[in-house]
């Protein structure tokens, strides 16, 4: 079809925008526009937070009269837990509870005398040290003391 003027389009012959033109410019910003309101939240939703981790040192480990020798405690210590156990001589060790290997949670297994992983049968020394299985590296040692009969567990500095 052709116009009154002539010409076979308005934006052809004169070099303005035409009116398909427009609406389609339109319609393309809005359809931007709301691709950024739903994609920018579903992709900050998918970042980690920039959060550090608790400045923890120390953190309370229970009543000591109540752990019995041979036994064992996992307790909070700042954003990953701990491992109170008291040896069958009534010493008290701490570690860090997270294993090594995957992260999982490890116990004592007084059958073995071992702190042990469940997930992959990863073993450690009462000392922290990997023996068998598949950790890499020793659990994070820390310091236990008894203040008024209460366990305290500090981070080596």
């Amino acid at each position: 079809m052709t116009s009154a003027t002539g010409g076979s389009s308005p934006a052809a012959s004169d070099g303005r925008l035409g009116r398909r033109s427009f609406l389609n410019w339109l319609l393309g910003t809005w359809a931007g526009g709301v691709l950024v309101a739903i994609g920018f939240p579903i992709v900050r939703y998918m970042q980690p937070p920039d959060v550090a981790e608790p400045a923890t040192e120390s953190a309370s480990g229970g009543a000591a009269g109540t752990l019995a020798p041979n036994s064992f405690r996992i307790v909070p210590f700042g954003a990953a837990p701990a491992i109170v156990v008291r040896l069958a001589t009534g010493e008290l060790r701490a570690f860090s509870a997270v294993c090594t290997h995957l992260s999982c949670t490890v116990q004592y297994r007084s059958d073995l005398s071992q702190i042990w992983c469940a997930c992959h049968n990863g073993h450690y020394d009462l000392n922290g040290r990997n023996v068998s299985g598949p950790p890499p590296r020793p659990l994070e040692p820390y310091d236990v003391s008894v203040r008024n009969d209460q366990i305290v567990i500090t981070r080596r500095g």
